[in-house]
């Protein structure tokens, strides 16, 4: 348990001691802990009441997921069809990089690939009604995940706003979700100077 009792008094990491570190270290320890949760909210909070799509986009990410289990796709692309759409609540223009950033530190470089381009991949459907080249994705022909995508935007993605889809609920997919971040590296920069 944190001791809330003791506010720290340092105002700069330069003057923070080990036994400073130490309560922060303890502090995330605890507050990481609690990370499948606060993606299962944001999940739940693009569960919005009016969309132009069949189906919001709560139920187009549950739709995506349930579409991955079903075709045997490993646990990180059934993650990663759930939340692929979650960056839309800060990043709308840019969600899948916000969205494959979150899931970096847990996923396979494959999963982090197709989390982070899908947004381009997708326009293959898209973009030449808005005026934009629907061809965008072969950019990237030359990535050994370049076909994943691709597959996962088809199967997963782009087909999954059909309201009659028998969908599985959002706490079929939880444990599948805390079973894939719990097997997280940890910081970022820790783990990049690990590798040094």
């Amino acid at each position: 348990m944190l001791d809330k009792s003791h506010k720290p008094t340092w105002t700069s990491f330069t003057e923070a001691t080990p036994e400073d570190w130490a309560a922060v270290e303890k502090y995330e320890e605890a507050y990481n802990a609690a990370l499948p949760d606060r993606i299962l909210d944001a999940i739940r909070s693009l569960d919005e009441d009016w969309t132009p799509y069949p189906v919001n986009r709560y139920q187009h990410s549950l739709q995506a997921a349930t579409r991955a289990w079903e075709d045997g796709a490993d646990d990180e692309i059934i993650v990663a069809a759930l939340v692929h759409d979650t960056g839309d609540i800060l990043s709308p223009y840019n969600h899948g990089e916000l969205s494959a950033a979150m899931m970096k530190p847990y996923v396979s470089e494959k999963t982090y690939w197709i989390l982070k381009h899908h947004c381009v991949f997708q326009g293959f459907y898209y973009n030449h009604h808005f005026g934009g080249d629907r061809n965008a994705r072969d950019k990237y022909r030359d990535s050994p995940y370049w076909e994943d995508c691709r597959y996962f935007c088809e199967k997963y993605d782009q087909c999954a706003f059909d309201p009659e889809y028998p969908t599985k609920p959002l706490e079929f997919f939880e444990p599948i979700l805390r079973k894939v971040l719990s097997r997280g590296w940890g910081h970022m920069e820790l783990a990049e100077t690990a590798k040094d």
